[in-house]
């Protein structure tokens, strides 16, 4: 089941690493904001596992029909993860404007919350690469033995 190529091992992996941003988030948030609610903080704790999970569930997909090229996990990891993050950035736009002001001061050079984009981008990207490395990517993954 965890042998490689595996799709279990992929989520797992996707899932863990999630989980370990989604910790960082969910402890750093009271640190910056006072007063901050359980609901947020569980919300990006939810949202970081499922956003390694799906990303994990992607490594399936290593060639796009439409445009007839490789999908490597470096470009998957990449655009999957900016993209989840600039819709995350949509639904908590006041939220991660109120946290880039408490953390860069009101005249920093990073007050928009659209460098989210740029750090789901990373998270994307680190969590791609090892689900890869430890699970494997295509349709190798998903073949019974």
């Amino acid at each position: 089941m965890f042998a490689k190529p595996s799709l279990m091992t992929r989520v797992g992996v996707g899932k863990s690493l999630g989980a370990a941003f989604g910790l960082v988030g969910f402890f750093m948030l009271p640190q910056y904001i006072e007063g901050v609610g359980m609901l947020p903080r569980l919300g990006i704790l939810f949202w970081y596992v499922t956003f390694g999970a799906f990303l994990g569930m992607v490594g399936v997909f290593d060639y796009h029909p439409i445009l007839r090229m490789r999908m490597p996990w470096w470009i998957r990891g990449v655009c999957i993860g900016a993209w989840l993050n600039l819709v995350l950035t949509f639904f908590a736009y006041d939220l991660m404007q109120e946290f880039l002001t408490a953390v860069f001061s009101a005249d920093g050079i990073i007050l928009s919350p659209f460098w989210f984009v740029l750090e789901g981008a990373v998270a994307g990207l680190l969590i791609e690469f090892f689900a890869t490395r430890w699970g494997g990517e295509g349709p190798a993954t998903v073949r019974q033995a």
